[in-house]
């Protein structure tokens, strides 16, 4: 049985699009509206479907872009308060 792929702690920053969908292999998405940020966990090698929405009231979106995880930003460590 192959190893199983490296945790990685990731960050993506929505600068311009209204809203951006982060789609996974495993069907989950997360949702970040422009301005933020959010990090979040992703295996090495896993493909990420960077999806734009314009108008959230209709099923219509834009791939922006496919995305390896181990490609995207490193999240930043906080410290434990």
């Amino acid at each position: 049985m192959p190893p199983s792929p490296a945790k990685l702690r990731k960050a993506y920053i929505n600068r311009e699009h209204p809203v951006v969908l982060l789609r996974f292999e495993d069907g989950h998405e997360i949702r970040i509206v422009r301005g933020t940020a959010k990090t979040f966990d992703a295996y090495a090698g896993e493909v990420i479907k960077v999806v734009a929405v314009y108008d959230p009231t209709s099923t219509e979106r834009e791939l922006l872009d496919t995305v390896r995880a181990d490609d995207l930003a490193d999240a930043e460590p906080h410290e434990a308060r």
